[in-house]
């Protein structure tokens, strides 16, 4: 099954910074977090539930400015949002099979593709 998530996702440097300008009035990681954790739930709705997955991720940019592993950090977020959406009941071993990374360029259309594949 592939979902498609439309633009894209924070990457390493935004989430430190996120994390760094919080304060117990304000916090912009889970903001973030929360933000593109739901990005995530709502485009996987329709997926049915799995015990076991691996993801093949693509992650296709705008440009080549972010560093590869800057991009790939928000996998987080993308597991996180596969538990809320019920895909997955946890992202732990006994759930997450891993995942590999791929990174692709489109100007016009930028967006994270993702084939899950029960294990």
């Amino acid at each position: 099954m592939k979902i498609v998530i439309p633009g894209t996702m924070p990457g390493f440097n935004e989430i430190v910074d996120a994390a760094k300008k919080g304060n117990r009035r304000y916090q912009p990681y889970n903001d973030m977090k929360r933000e593109n954790t739901e990005l995530v739930s709502w485009v996987s709705k329709k997926i049915p539930r799995k015990k076991k997955i691996f993801l093949d991720i693509t992650w296709i940019e705008k440009n080549k400015r972010r560093d590869p592993d800057n991009i790939a950090s928000a996998v987080k977020f993308i597991w996180d949002g596969l538990v809320e959406a019920g895909v997955i009941p946890n992202d732990g071993w006994n759930e997450n099979g891993g995942w590999s990374n791929k990174f692709d360029v489109d100007k016009q259309n930028p967006r994270i593709e993702v084939i899950i594949k029960e294990v």
